[in-house]
């Protein structure tokens, strides 16, 4: 005999709903199918896949502004039950003094299981050898005519600004390179002569739930006669100062702002990363976390966010 099923169903064998051909959206006919095997509602135990957003930490400045972290960022990463994703949040590169001779140094990498972002570039600084930016996930800032650092791998992020050289004995810092865009030779306003080059804007994503940018490039110091600094890019680049420049923002992966490369105005340190990931609210929570990740579940999607190392198990 057959049966009638809400929907206008009509069949002697009720239907078998999978999760796979259903993931979060049942018919009717499929609903009352499971309220009579006494399974709705149906628990989804297939594991989702996921969304990252994955930054590194930016680089360190010295004369030339520190490049961006790394950013990665895509849909449909596969995980599989049981097993632990490891999670690395990588630490922002260490300033140096403008006429210390030294770069900036790179800052470190982050993880989410098989995806590496690279550090963000040092910025040069003013010794022999050290007036090219250093290669990243973006570069750093170059000094005199020196060029900027690029981004190494490429993908990730954009290359850092070149120096500048008047002929008379004047020179600037090119900016750190951010994710979204190059950082700058020199700027081409009227306080030119007291900057160096702004730094290259993050990008903006809202994974996180809010629209949010990361990976900025950190602005260079000026010359000698330096009143300011140049601005540091969207997402967190750190501001070039004439006595030291500003830290890139934590846990935006942001690059150090440069010093004034003639005094002692000291390149500042690039800022933390980041790994974000999220997936539809229909699939339950993970069955472990360490790390300490921030868990939310909002605009139909679970939310983990870490800013310092850990795993996930689903």
């Amino acid at each position: 005999m057959s049966e009638q099923y809400p929907g206008g169903y009509i069949t002697k064998t009720p239907p078998t709903p999978t999760s796979s051909a259903a993931p979060g959206l049942w018919t009717l006919s499929q609903q009352a199918a499971l309220q009579k095997q006494g399974a709705w509602p149906p628990v989804i135990t297939s594991t989702p896949t996921v969304e990252y957003l994955v930054v590194a930490g930016g680089g360190g400045a010295s004369s030339g502004g520190g490049g961006g972290g790394g950013y990665l960022t895509a849909t449909g990463y596969s995980v599989t039950p049981g097993s632990a994703i490891t999670v690395t949040v990588g630490g922002g590169g260490s300033g140096a003094t403008g006429n210390s001779g030294l770069k900036g140094s790179n800052g470190s990498a982050s993880v989410f299981g098989s995806i590496t972002s690279t550090g963000g570039g040092g910025g040069a600084g003013r010794g022999s050898g050290q007036q090219t930016g250093n290669n990243g996930g973006s570069g750093g800032g170059g000094y005199y005519t020196s060029s900027g650092g690029s981004a190494s791998p490429s993908g990730q992020g954009n290359a850092g600004g070149a120096g500048y050289d008047d002929g008379e004995g004047t020179t600037w810092g090119g900016g750190g390179g951010g994710a979204g865009a190059a950082g700058k030779d020199f700027p081409s306003s009227s306080d030119w002569y007291t900057q160096g080059g702004c730094g290259g804007n993050g990008l903006q994503t809202s994974i996180s739930g809010s629209a949010t940018y990361y990976a900025g490039g950190g602005g260079a110091g000026g010359n000698i006669n330096a009143t300011g600094g140049a601005a540091g890019g969207a997402g967190g680049g750190g501001t070039g100062n004439s006595s030291g420049g500003n830290n890139g923002t934590a846990n935006r992966g942001g690059g150090g702002g440069g010093g004034v490369q003639s005094t002692s105005g000291s390149g500042a340190s690039g800022g933390s990363g980041i790994v974000i990931i999220r997936y539809a609210d229909t699939y339950p929570l993970a069955t472990s976390t360490t790390g300490s990740p921030s868990v939310t579940t909002t605009g139909g999607y679970r939310i983990y966010q870490w800013t310092s190392s850990g795993s996930i198990t689903f």
